[in-house]
């Protein structure tokens, strides 16, 4: 086995791809089809969290999979305590970020990080307020009309053209992109799956 096979990231999202790159982590993409349902009274810690342990195993359970670990994530962004998931059009965007203007919000992401040959699965959640200034109607339509907002909760991306909206933040900037990075890479290495010093992964014997 490859060391570029042992660690895994379930998920599609080119956002987490690039945060765990950036620190050199080789791994593969395998994105989950863990259902992202929410559940009746369920906090939206607990939501975030469990969606990121949900998608680890899902990809952990295939056996055409290779790989040891199994990265999942998953983020929310929470308004007082309504989550807002991705916008279906551009009036559900528009209604999003009207909401947000010129108050504080919650971003929550969830990370699981699940060992296939001991079984063990560690998950938390972290996170992040951000603040958006006042919108104006203007403002808002023409960043609808870049289509940035379509994929993303909250219908925006800090790490993109919505960095024009956050005039500041208390917490985890790669939180906000999609990966409480801090986290997960201290879980890694806590884990065995990742030397930090060395730039490799282990566990390939």
């Amino acid at each position: 086995m490859s060391e570029f096979a042992n660690i895994i990231l379930a998920s599609a999202s080119p956002r987490r791809r690039e945060l765990l790159a950036r620190v050199g982590l080789a791994f593969q993409v395998v994105p989950s089809c863990a259902p992202e349902t929410i559940l009746p009274s369920e906090t939206p810690e607990a939501h975030a969290t469990r969606l990121s342990e949900a998608k680890a195993l899902e990809v952990a359970n295939r056996s055409e999979v290779t790989g040891r670990w199994f990265i999942g994530s998953d983020t929310i962004v929470v308004r007082d305590d309504a989550i807002l998931g991705k916008p279906a059009d551009a009036a559900e965007a528009s209604r999003m970020l009207r909401s947000l203007s010129n108050r504080s919000h919650r971003v929550i992401s969830g990370y699981a990080v699940h060992d296939r040959q001991t079984g063990e699965t560690r998950a938390a959640a972290v996170t992040t307020r951000v603040w958006f200034k006042q919108l104006t109607e203007a403002e808002i339509g023409e960043y609808i009309a870049t289509g940035e907002p379509f994929d993303k909760a909250g219908a925006y991306a800090i790490q993109g053209i919505g960095a024009f909206m956050v005039p500041r933040i208390e917490g985890s900037y790669t939180n906000v992109v999609g990966l409480p990075l801090c986290e997960v890479i201290a879980t890694l290495e806590e884990m065995g799956a990742w030397l930090l010093a060395a730039g490799r992964n282990t566990g390939n014997h």
